[in-house]
């Protein structure tokens, strides 16, 4: 039976080359399916850290996925999968129409995306598949925090300072005023608004080199 699948993490936990990997997988096996992405680092691709990325559809807050997948199901003669990367930033009435593509089209859904925002609050598209999704699953690869905790939760630095407040979808992009980039940190980190030390790096790098 086809499913809604939804799996979660937090940034760098291989959210996206997961999704990329089942893309593949499954059009070796020659199945009909689509990559979905929003806000990714690359514009209209869904890419990993690892360099590896390909086409997607950048799902715009005023694409209709239901009719979208018709669409394709039409042209191509039928719609076997899609694959979503970044779903969190998908509207909540998106994710029920990927919950309608399962049960009227038949088609697999596999989507992937961040519990939690930079505010430590859960996405709506987030909220949204946990309550429809048919499986909820986090993804295994754990990230790690500057002082080698678990990453819990995502950090976002405004001229490297840690910010609770501002528009909910910002790229991180360091030619912009002010500076936005994002972290990875554990709970007691982030609720801190701690970065690592400034001699963080160099003295990581000495120990690494002692135990060589």
């Amino acid at each position: 039976m086809p499913e809604l699948r939804f799996s979660f993490g937090t940034m760098g936990s291989g959210k996206s080359t997961m999704a990329l990997q089942i893309h593949h997988n499954l059009q070796v096996r020659g199945l009909n399916g689509v990559l979905l992405t929003q806000l990714d680092r690359e514009g209209s691709r869904v890419s990993s850290q690892l360099g590896v990325s390909a086409d997607a559809i950048d799902v715009g807050p005023k694409l209709d996925l239901f009719e979208m997948a018709l669409a394709i199901n039409e042209d191509r003669g039928r719609l076997d999968y899609i694959v979503g990367d970044e779903a969190q930033f998908y509207l909540p009435e998106q994710i029920d129409q990927l919950a309608r593509i399962v049960d009227s089209l038949h088609a697999d859904v596999y989507a992937f995306g961040l519990l939690t925002d930079f505010r430590g609050k859960l996405f709506p598209g987030t909220i949204r598949l946990l309550e429809l999704a048919d499986h909820s699953e986090k993804v295994q690869v754990e990230a790690r925090c500057w002082c080698g905790g678990r990453a819990t939760h995502n950090a976002r630095l405004v001229d490297g300072v840690q910010v609770y407040e501002g528009e909910l979808m910002v790229v991180d992009d360091p030619t912009r005023e002010p500076d936005v980039r994002y972290d990875l940190r554990c709970r007691r980190h982030w609720l801190a608004g701690e970065s690592a030390p400034a001699d963080h790096d160099d003295v990581t790098r000495s120990g690494l080199n002692h135990r060589v």
